[in-house]
């Protein structure tokens, strides 16, 4: 039985919802206004991770982090995920399904172009967004996620996604997240205010809050068979779009070599290591999230202005 936990959380968010095309009701925080000049940010959470996790850096982008303009935000629960429904076939918690569920999302909010924070599985369905629909990348900021996956990792997880029953007070959620996360050296605050984010609902009930199922279908992903190929096209596919990579100093999911030969293809991306953190940075740092506000504001300022016939029919 689930309890209670306080949820410090404020909540300067409407909730949309909105239908995949296979019918399932999904679910996205908007911070912000949609009036707000400029292209919005899209963020993506990582395997079994839900829009919660991006609160601190949504608020601070919607407000004017480090100075920059406001920002409309949108973070998304994936399918079973969060709020969004469980699927009944395990077999579409897949990228490509994933990656059709983001774009009927933008359909709905009415994106047309944005810059995308992806976190681990996040940053590989932003990098899948450049082959499916281009145009609506502004710029990605890849957090801790690149073409090749690391085994150490990988395994890692594998060791205990859906594996494990959850928690039932916030205490059980941050023993469970240290024991399961590689790494980090951060206040047990962070570590309470994240595992808030991974198991608390918007009731204030401690559980999961994923699919248990999505660990079968985590079972069948095979790096090994043809992927990080596939990934590396995606990849290059992002040379002419705006890039900053995130790494976690201790991640062992993404490593340094990985990191040097996405720049070598990719010159102008900005990278930055989040020190005291492994696998994925929790974006909730200041100096983490002014970093992501200024590359966005810089990307923004340096993209072309668009046609004059545009400018003058909107």
């Amino acid at each position: 039985m689930a309890t209670r936990a306080e949820n410090h959380e404020a909540a300067p968010f409407a909730e949309r919802f909105f239908e995949s095309r296979d019918g399932l009701r999904l679910f996205m925080r908007d911070y912000g206004a949609a009036q707000t000049d400029g292209p919005p940010v899209v963020c993506l959470p990582g395997l079994t991770r839900n829009s919660a996790d991006f609160a601190p850096l949504a608020q601070a982008l919607s407000s004017g982090a480090a100075g920059e303009r406001r920002r409309r935000v949108l973070a998304l629960d994936y399918r079973g995920r969060g709020r969004s429904a469980f699927d009944p076939d395990w077999r579409n918690y897949s990228l490509p399904v994933e990656g059709d569920d983001i774009l009927r999302a933008l359909d709905f909010a009415g994106i047309e172009r944005a810059f995308f924070v992806g976190t681990s599985r996040g940053g590989m369905l932003a990098m899948l967004l450049g082959a499916l629909r281009p145009s609506c990348l502004a710029g990605v900021v890849l957090n801790d996620i690149g073409p090749v996956i690391e085994r150490r990792g990988l395994d890692r997880i594998r060791g205990y996604v859906g594996k494990y029953p959850p928690p039932t007070t916030l205490e059980e959620g941050v023993a469970y997240l240290k024991r399961t996360m590689s790494g980090f050296s951060v206040p047990e605050e962070s570590w309470r205010a994240y595992a808030a984010a991974t198991f608390v609902d918007e009731a204030g009930r401690v559980g999961a809050r994923y699919d248990p199922a999505i660990g079968k279908a985590f079972a069948e992903f095979a790096p090994d068979d043809g992927l990080t190929e596939k990934m590396w096209a995606l990849f290059d596919a992002l040379r002419d779009i705006p890039l900053m990579i995130l790494r976690g100093e201790t991640s062992d999911l993404l490593s340094p070599e990985t990191v040097r030969e996405m720049t070598r293809r990719h010159p102008g991306a900005q990278t930055l290591t989040v020190a005291g953190q492994g696998h994925a940075p929790f974006l909730a740092e200041a100096a983490t999230i002014g970093e992501i506000a200024r590359f966005i504001a810089r990307a923004e300022a340096a993209a072309p202005a668009p046609p004059a016939s545009a400018v003058s029919s909107q």
